[in-house]
């Protein structure tokens, strides 16, 4: 008799047993995150209880809101679960304080409601703004160290939505004087105030601190696979883009 380590399932039947789809466990073999231990004359894929396990752990993982991506990376070294758990702590626990302070401001609001009159819309919509705004930042906290996300998630708190907007608009007007000065020579005193802007900019983000900077470099080297809306939002002309980095190094 086989032992059930030996015990193959086709791919329908091992996904009922595990209770995912089809489609998962397809997405997973894409990845490398979880290959069939064998496939059939045909080219079905076949697993084992092994592959069983091994998913079982995926699962944990996933449910802990690791990336599929850094699963599969956790489970090919075989290492680095508590510095990865601890990273998904510090997320989490930013997740809190942001639902927190959504709950806050809704007490606010309700608060200031009363019977049979009309409610302060402008309130309604600094809550709007807040909420908006904590949601719009969870997803950059995975290029930061636990550390640094630690950091950037105090420094949020002093971020109002109206210090964002006018922030925002900081940013928006030094990208159209950066562009209207295209043609300076990058040493010149003009080229150098648009780039000490640029730095200060910077600053009222990082604090100075060498680790948030990091992480921000991380992310910008990954605009291509932000988001939607903030990738439209925060897109950076090549051409303004490659001028101030030449500005920074004629400094």
């Amino acid at each position: 008799m086989k032992q059930d380590i030996d015990i193959l399932y086709q791919v329908h039947e091992f996904a009922e047993l595990a209770g995912v789809t089809v489609r998962a466990l397809h997405h997973y073999d894409r990845l490398g995150l979880l290959k069939p231990s064998r496939r059939s004359h045909s080219g079905y894929r076949l697993y084992s209880n092994r592959d069983l396990a091994r998913l079982e752990q995926i699962v944990v993982l996933k449910f802990l809101g690791l990336p599929l991506k850094q699963i599969r990376d956790l489970l090919k070294r075989d290492s680095g679960l508590s510095e990865s758990l601890r990273r998904q702590r510090h997320v989490l626990t930013g997740k809190r304080r942001q639902l927190d302070s959504a709950i806050h401001a809704i007490e606010a609001a309700e608060q200031s409601l009363k019977p049979k009159q009309e409610p302060d819309w402008n309130l309604i919509k600094k809550i709007i703004k807040e909420i908006e705004m904590q949601n719009d930042t969870e997803w950059a906290m995975k290029y930061y160290t636990p550390e640094a996300q630690a950091k950037v998630e105090e420094r949020k708190k002093l971020w109002s939505p109206e210090l964002q907007e006018r922030v925002s608009q900081q940013w928006a007007g030094l990208f159209a004087d950066i562009e209207a000065s295209l043609g300076e020579d990058p040493a010149s005193p003009k080229a150098q105030a648009l780039a000490a802007r640029w730095r200060e900019l910077l600053a009222g983000f990082t604090g100075g601190d060498v680790e948030i900077q990091k992480g921000l470099n991380k992310m910008w080297a990954d605009h291509d696979n932000w988001p939607q809306q903030p990738r439209q939002a925060y897109t950076i002309k090549p051409e303004i883009q490659a001028f101030i980095m030449k500005v920074m190094k004629a400094k």
